[in-house]
């Protein structure tokens, strides 16, 4: 399973709401409630947040094994 957890926290360390990617980026908020519920988003998704926090992937995602 992939999980988002990683990048809620990097979105508090760095200071950003997920009203300012809706209002600065133009994510939607189908894209953000995808990211909460750890549904499938595309890997242009993951870069643009990757670009937007300066960050790498793992924080944004991490890889949790399936039982």
């Amino acid at each position: 399973m992939i999980s988002y957890d990683p990048l809620w926290e990097t979105l508090k360390r760095k200071g950003i709401s997920t009203y300012t990617l809706i209002k600065n980026y133009s994510f939607s908020r189908g894209t953000l409630d995808s990211l909460k519920q750890n549904r499938n988003v595309s890997t242009a998704t993951l870069n643009d947040l990757c670009n937007i926090l300066s960050c790498r992937i793992e924080e944004v995602l991490k890889h949790i094994p399936d039982e």
